[in-house]
């Protein structure tokens, strides 16, 4: 765990270490760039780790068809406010612990008011183009502007983060295990308790059993279910949702759906979950929630040009289809409350981050992934 009291370099210099996308489809180079300082409503920050997510993959492999290069990698960070900014609106402090959000939470826009949604269009168009809000980069290389990612770029030694993009966190919280829950994790906890509000009793089906699925499985005990059902190809991932919560679980097949069908009396899952990016496994927990009232819930992200084939006698005999973006948490509210349950005791965290790397070694972290080796890689800055 690297100190997150150390000694602060930046003050040597605005150059930074840094993992940049050059090209789809061919490997990070991690090199030095350089970093403006922060401007009115943003923050530096000194970040401690990073998780690696199938998200920087999907990016990096040219699959997303938002995707940009030449920018720096990164949103699934956690690290310690370095400076603010004046001008800005003070929700956070130097040496404040916080985690990244590249789903910002403004608390004014039409949506940040709305208790039915997280999708805050404060800086939206901005940051889905690379820019910090005021459409512009604090990110160079040799005088050459590099973009950001997802308003983020955390595969780097220090960030400069719009204010509303960050939630303070429990100073008591180890940093490497906050990292998760900048996209991954919530996204699980939060697909059950805040996007499907998953009821006491209910019998849930979770599909795929990386950090998304098996935080389904965590949320999903969470809220009380009685049965929750992991289904994944590999054993030891089944054997992870064991430990987290499930109660049932099966390896991957062709029969899963009439199984589960099998298991509940005919009429499917309560819930559902979807956590592959498969369009085929999207379509089979579609197939495996319940008749009348079945609610699966879509947390994977599909290839580019893919779409989720949905036969609609499956929707006018009563079930319905949901998608999630970062669980439907709201970052600065909501993700703190989560740090806090974890250091309560009700989930283990320590047991999702399956490794820890430096940061010359993320493509290395891209390659554990895509073989589907443990749960979650963390960077560590040192």
């Amino acid at each position: 765990m690297p100190d997150a009291d150390r000694p602060s370099e930046y003050d040597r210099g605005v150059r930074i270490r840094a993992a940049v996308l050059e090209e789809f489809g061919q490997p990070l180079v991690v090199q030095d760039v350089e970093l403006e300082e922060a401007k009115a409503g943003e923050a530096l920050v000194r970040l401690a780790a990073c998780g690696v997510c199938h998200t920087d993959l999907y990016t990096a492999s040219g699959a997303d068809p938002t995707g940009y290069a030449p920018c720096v990698l990164g949103h699934e960070g956690a690290g310690v406010v370095e400076r603010v900014a004046k001008g800005g609106r003070g929700l956070v402090a130097t040496g404040d612990h916080v985690v990244t959000l590249f789903a910002p939470e403004c608390g004014e826009c039409v949506h940040c008011l709305s208790p039915r949604t997280n999708r805050c269009v404060a800086i939206r168009d901005q940051q889905g183009l690379g820019f910090l809000p005021d459409g512009t980069t604090r990110l160079h290389r040799d005088g050459e502007p590099l973009r950001h990612f997802m308003g983020t770029s955390t595969f780097a030694e220090y960030a400069v983060i719009p204010e509303i993009a960050l939630a303070r966190v429990s100073p008591e919280a180890p940093l490497a295990g906050c990292a998760p829950f900048a996209c991954g994790l919530s996204t699980g906890i939060g697909a059950a308790l805040s996007t499907a509000r998953v009821e006491p009793g209910s019998t849930c089906a979770v599909f795929g059993c990386g950090l998304v699925g098996l935080g389904c499985v965590i949320g999903c005990r969470l809220a009380g279910a009685e049965r929750i059902v992991a289904i994944d190809l590999s054993e030891v991932r089944l054997a992870e949702a064991r430990h987290h919560g499930a109660t049932d679980t099966r390896a991957a097949a062709a029969d899963t759906v009439d199984w589960i069908r099998g298991e509940t009396g005919g009429f499917g899952a309560d819930y559902t979950f979807e956590a592959t990016g498969n369009v085929g496994v999207m379509r089979q927990a579609v197939e495996a929630a319940r008749e009348a009232w079945g609610l699966a819930t879509m947390c994977g992200v599909a290839g580019k040009g893919e779409t989720l084939d949905v036969v609609p006698r499956l929707l006018i005999t009563g079930r319905r289809v949901a998608g999630t973006s970062f669980g439907g948490v709201k970052g600065r509210s909501q993700v703190p409350q989560l740090v806090d349950r974890w250091l309560a005791g009700e989930f283990d965290v320590e047991r999702l981050v399956t490794s820890r790397v430096p940061l010359d070694e993320v493509n290395d972290a891209f390659q554990t992934m895509e073989r589907q080796e443990g749960i979650r890689t963390v960077i560590e800055f040192r």
